[in-house]
């Protein structure tokens, strides 16, 4: 194939719309940027960014005079209608995110489905993306993966996502914000349990953070409360499906035993001996209430 196809240029066509253009910038490194991608950013009429203040520190590195608007979540749907119609006049726009791949878990998505309903041209320029980033360091299963993005802000939510992801085999892969990110992951480990897990801070900059670990251990780590997390979650082993040790009622006489033993309140018995057994802490103290427990007689 003939090198002239695998160029094109970011320039409007007579009686036709222009092209949207998704633009992957750096998630950290400036230097993690593509030629195509700065060549495009140079020749559209229009770069749209999430946050012009942050979008321009990369078009002042790398000399690019074109021309900034802003594109966010609050200004969307009016933005958004502008920017359409500038695309329908034959512009060319680049659509940029603060870090990565823009569509992805940010704005640029209601932009791309109105531009494909209008009969838009939406190109994409790949490049960095954090969740890839660090999936591929992670050392979890990379095989079959499942990216749910930002969890709901309520705890209630965030354990109803949760949960309806439990039985989820493949590795689990979330974005949290920094001042939150504690308060998930013990969420996480009372349903999901003693599973292995990987969080990511800062990735590609200068002061990068990679923690590993089980879901309770990295709960109790003091985090820098700066800078986007990524969580990644082992999905549950279906292989314990097969070994189960112990059964309902030996679960809940090993519980009260230790009770007994240690002098614990329920909750920390549940926790112990749930993460004794590999399993989740909700599910164990659920069992535990559902019904007054007596003993089986022997």
């Amino acid at each position: 194939m003939g090198r002239q196809q695998f160029q094109e240029k970011a320039t409007s066509n007579n009686n036709m719309s222009g092209t949207l253009y998704l633009v992957s910038t750096p998630i950290g490194n400036l230097e993690d940027i593509t030629l195509r991608a700065l060549r495009i950013l140079k020749e559209v009429d229009l770069v749209a960014a999430e946050d012009t203040r942050h979008t321009i520190k990369l078009l002042n590195h790398y000399e690019i005079s074109t021309n900034l608007t802003s594109y966010f979540e609050h200004n969307k749907t009016v933005k958004g209608k502008y920017l359409k119609d500038l695309l329908l006049e034959g512009k060319n726009i680049a659509l940029v995110t603060d870090a990565g791949t823009p569509g992805i878990s940010d704005p640029g998505e209601m932009i791309v489905k109105d531009c494909i309903s209008a009969g838009i041209k939406v190109v994409p320029v790949p490049g960095p993306t954090a969740l890839i980033a660090s999936l591929s360091i992670s050392g979890l299963s990379t095989d079959s993966f499942l990216f749910r993005g930002f969890l709901p802000k309520k705890t209630k939510g965030i354990k109803e996502v949760l949960e309806g992801l439990k039985e989820e085999s493949a590795t689990l892969i979330f974005y949290e914000s920094p001042h939150r990110v504690k308060e998930t992951l013990k969420i996480m480990a009372e349903i999901f349990g003693k599973r292995q897990a990987v969080i990511v801070r800062e990735l590609t900059k200068f002061y990068e953070e990679i923690k590993r670990g089980s879901l309770d251990e990295l709960a109790e780590i003091p985090f820098v409360q700066k800078g986007e997390f990524c969580i990644m979650v082992a999905g549950r082993d279906k292989s314990l499906d097969q070994k189960k040790v112990l059964t309902d009622d030996e679960l809940k006489i090993a519980v009260l035993d230790l009770q007994k033993e240690k002098g614990l309140s329920l909750k920390e018995a549940v926790r112990e001996i749930a993460h004794m057994n590999g399993l989740s802490t909700r599910d164990v103290y659920q069992l535990m209430i559902k019904s007054s427990f007596h003993p089986p007689i022997l």
